[in-house]
């Protein structure tokens, strides 16, 4: 049974990891903004640029989900 579904079971444990990762770093990203008394502006930029590779792999995602559902 297992082998049957290997291939679904990566996929979810991949994207886990990767959820995962990016809210380790956003962790890690606020802790050190926060010691070195980092400007707004300087925050908004970094979190916008952690976004931005998050929006990324999920946009990859969902495009990755509509071609294999349409046969590409």
């Amino acid at each position: 049974m297992l082998a049957e579904y290997y291939e679904q079971i990566e996929t979810i444990v991949l994207n886990l990891t990767l959820v995962a990762l990016f809210a380790l770093m956003g962790y890690a990203i606020h802790d050190v903004l926060k010691k070195n008394d980092v400007p707004l502006v300087g925050r908004a930029v970094v979190y916008l640029v952690l976004f931005l590779g998050a929006a990324g792999f999920l946009a990859k995602g969902l495009i990755q989900v509509f071609w294999s559902n349409s046969g590409v």
